[in-house]
């Protein structure tokens, strides 16, 4: 966080939640600007038996924690696809660049990876902010991004597909278990940035329509290990406990669950569920601060079924056998696998042919099977996990099969009744229905 100052921080960070539902920039994904020639681009992209691509994570600094695995899967579904021979019978080179947990810099690195190193398609980004920070570079090149983490909605642009959970495919489902399960007074916790603000924007409304009660909510800068404050207002708010949701991100998490046992909020009273928190957070923050609390996501290493038999094997062979695997890192690996299959059935990585043929490409994921939808958001099975002694989750509720997405939060007023369809151009990102 040391290059960006507190400006820029808030125009990504607190006033994310106005661009996320008005700005019309976010909100539409408009094509009517380019300033790159796609059919030049895929030329420059495929030179000789190689196919450029992008990587582009935090690979330092807060966010490291969690994005550096996502890399991980993303090269080892790179390297499955070559050694079955490629894309178009050429080999997939990576082009690593590291965001470095800093939104401008995840804006220079797009450029940089689109115009210098000429990519043919780009996999990156883990916060909401920057993914907002690179929006307009992909959309003003008219390039693609695959994104791999699950959001706050609220957005669908022609030139992202997004391959984690919308909302109603993870955070509107854990309300609802904890509503039926845990209780009806909710303490928010999160980021103060825009996906947490966005995600609890969503979850106060949600609670007002079936009769839950926001006792409070609090925020913390990325990257802030701060906790004592929001550790003493929740035990203000709810001094007989209480449902804790959890949106932080990175690091502020390790000091958040140890500080939170300390302080004698224990899972049985305070149970708290986390919407960034997964196998490998747990394994890095400690089992015993973790146990017994709850995370929701669409994918747990311990789901049951023959091609995540197939993933974790390949991930522990390539990465060590203490390794675990988790919901990013399943949707990072899938989502190259649904870039490859587009490619294939256009027959060329030139942008808008691949653009077209993902829509409708189906993947026998570890999660169960996807399908990607005209909204450039896929079907997902819905999963709450718990926190064993091994670190890893028992799954304690899901849906009966894949969940299909819905990008604009039907509790929001300003975006009910709202959808996306990119294969109608009089629909396009946002369309009243």
């Amino acid at each position: 966080m040391s290059k960006l100052g507190r400006r820029k921080f808030l125009l990504y960070g607190s006033t994310g939640l106005a661009a996320s539902l008005f700005l019309k920039g976010c909100a539409g994904g408009s094509d009517t600007s380019s300033t790159s020639d796609t059919s030049s681009t895929a030329t420059s992209s495929s030179s000789g038996d190689t196919i450029k691509v992008g990587i582009l994570h935090s690979l330092s600094g807060t966010m490291a924690i969690s994005e550096t695995t996502v890399v991980e899967a993303e090269k080892l579904a790179i390297e499955e696809i070559n050694a079955a021979g490629g894309v178009l019978g050429k080999q997939i080179v990576a082009i690593e660049e590291d965001g470095a947990s800093d939104w401008p810099t995840f804006a220079e690195k797009a450029t940089k990876l689109i115009d210098k190193d000429q990519v043919a398609t780009v996999f990156g980004c883990w916060t909401s902010a920057s993914r907002k920070a690179v929006l307009p570079v992909f959309e003003s090149k008219q390039h693609m991004l695959w994104y791999p983490v699950q959001y706050e909605g609220q957005e669908c642009s022609n030139n992202i597909f997004y391959t984690g959970a919308a909302p109603n495919q993870q955070i509107e489902p854990a309300v609802d278990w904890l509503l039926e399960n845990k209780g009806k007074e909710f303490f928010l916790v999160g980021s103060d940035y825009v996906f947490p603000r966005t995600a609890n924007t969503i979850i106060k409304e949600q609670l007002k329509a079936k009769g839950g009660t926001t006792v409070g909510e609090d925020y913390l800068p990325l990257g802030n290990t701060e906790v004592t404050p929001i550790i003493t207002k929740i035990k203000q708010a709810l001094p007989n406990g209480g449902v804790i949701f959890n949106s932080l991100n990175g690091d502020s998490n390790v000091a958040f669950f140890k500080q939170m046992q300390g302080a004698g909020l224990t899972a049985d009273k305070y149970p708290v569920m986390s919407v960034s928190i997964a196998e490998e957070e747990v394994r890095q923050i400690g089992t015993e601060y973790l146990k017994g609390h709850y995370a929701a996501w669409n994918y747990f290493q311990t789901v049951e079924s023959p091609a995540n038999t197939t993933f974790v094997k390949a991930f522990k062979d390539k990465y060590g056998q203490d390794r675990v695997t988790n919901d990013p890192m399943e949707a990072a690996y899938i989502m190259v696998y649904l870039w490859k299959q587009a490619v294939e059935q256009a027959g060329t990585i030139e942008l808008e042919a691949v653009r077209k043929a993902a829509i409708g490409q189906e993947f026998d994921a570890p999660e169960g099977k996807v399908k990607m939808f005209p909204n450039h958001h896929i079907s997902k099975t819905v999963r709450i996990g718990q926190v064993r002694d091994d670190g890893l989750f028992d799954i304690v509720s899901s849906t009966d099969g894949p969940v299909d997405p819905i990008p604009w939060n039907q509790y929001v007023p300003e975006t009910k009744g709202y959808a996306c369809d990119w294969t109608d151009p009089n629909k396009g990102g946002k369309y009243k229905i």
